[in-house]
């Protein structure tokens, strides 16, 4: 069993909004939340973090004064295994791509080289394990966007080699062998060239990451794939109609393959009139402004200076869990918050110092401690396990 220091992550649940210092100390299921929390593997699948890394040169070392994640939180909240995004654009399709995804990577192997005490990187679930035994956080890498790999094996597989573990098939854009869910479809799917590269992600124990990319192309991926998928951010369309999120079909397919839906914690992903107004925006960009997201900012100002909506809670962000596991049960579902993607987080869940808040919210609801292990993080590492266990069964 892999122990963790527990000081950081109560001082961490007992400044949450709303709850009072006298409160926490006298609640028993405080303490087992706390407790619970210790005892597991807590893992995020998708954190942009990296964009603030390379774009502002911000020192994580330290608390920020803004965003969402620095280590003292990271270490406060009781994460131990970080995914951070290598997101690359839309606008660096077949403009740099690879140059970008470098330039992502540098700033985690930098970032692990100025922080050797506090964070590691790791590259195989027996380094996760081994990184968290020491009371460190594992960082693994995330590819966003498969324009990036300008549709060259050579590139997947140098990329899998600098610690690549998942790669987001699209962005928000399609590419030239996957439809993307806010773009024009061109390829019904995957095309060829798609199917191929997702059967050498399979071999070489690459994660298939199924956010962004159409429903026409989840089908795809579920026909084709040897091993289990993930979805590294995305919702439940049920309770938040939006295009990012999976249709209980979808869920239930991802089950059925094995893989995990890891909940987005953006207000558009969990609260009902946030996706719809997210919808709207999306359609408009791709229908009026020809797919030119730098329009997002705007619109969204403006239709919120209309017409404000208060950010979703902790409550809805619970809810998509829970719909998972009542579809499907607990061994489906864990947490990719897009911290530092996202404007709106919920009320509760500011930044990643809360995560124990979501411990405590599932002992609420009466889960057991086994299946909230799961949520946290144990899902995720089965799924990673089984997709080495292909890998090699594939002849890596």
């Amino acid at each position: 069993m892999v122990l963790k220091s527990v000081f950081p992550v109560y001082s961490a649940l007992l400044l949450l909004p709303g709850l009072v210092l006298a409160q926490a100390q006298s609640d028993p299921l405080w303490q087992k939340a706390l407790e619970i929390h210790r005892r597991a593997i807590v893992v995020d699948t998708h954190s942009d973090l990296t964009s603030r890394l390379v774009d502002e040169g911000v020192d994580i070392g330290g608390r920020l004064p803004d965003g969402h994640q620095d280590l003292p939180r990271m270490q406060e909240g009781g994460l131990d295994v970080q995914f951070f995004s290598v997101y690359v654009a839309a606008r660096y399709a077949k403009k740099g791509g690879p140059k970008r995804a470098m330039e992502m990577m540098d700033a985690v192997y930098r970032m692990v080289e100025t922080f050797p005490d506090r964070i590691q990187l790791a590259t195989s679930v027996s380094d996760i394990y081994r990184i968290v035994s020491q009371g460190k956080i594992a960082a693994l890498m995330g590819l966003e966007g498969g324009h990036a790999l300008e549709n060259s094996m050579h590139i997947l597989r140098m990329f899998h080699r600098m610690g690549i573990r998942y790669v987001t098939l699209t962005h928000s854009n399609t590419n030239d062998w996957c439809d993307s869910s806010t773009d024009q479809p061109r390829w019904g799917g995957l095309n060829d060239l798609g199917e191929k590269i997702v059967a050498e992600m399979n071999r070489i124990g690459m994660m298939i990451d199924v956010s962004h990319i159409s429903d026409e192309a989840f089908w795809d991926v579920m026909r084709v794939s040897k091993a289990p998928v993930i979805a590294s951010h995305s919702s439940c369309r049920a309770i938040a109609n939006m295009q990012r999120n999976m249709s209980d079909d979808m869920i239930k397919a991802l089950a059925k393959n094995g893989g995990v839906i890891m909940i987005n914690f953006g207000s558009s992903f969990l609260n009902r009139e946030w996706g719809k107004r997210t919808n709207y925006i999306l359609q408009q960009i791709r229908d009026k402004y020809r797919g030119d997201f730098g329009m997002w900012g705007k619109m969204w100002d403006e239709m919120n200076q209309k017409d404000p909506l208060p950010p979703a809670t902790l409550k809805d962000l619970i809810d998509h869990i829970d719909h998972v596991v009542r579809l499907v049960g607990p061994d489906y579902v864990g947490l990719g918050s897009d911290f530092d993607g996202v404007s709106a987080l919920p009320v509760g869940m500011e930044d990643v110092s809360k995560l124990p808040a979501i411990t405590y919210e599932l002992l609420k609801r009466g889960y057991k401690e086994e299946d909230i292990r799961k949520i946290l993080g144990g899902n995720l590492l089965r799924v990673m396990s089984e997709v080495e266990r292909v890998a090699a069964e594939l002849g890596q």
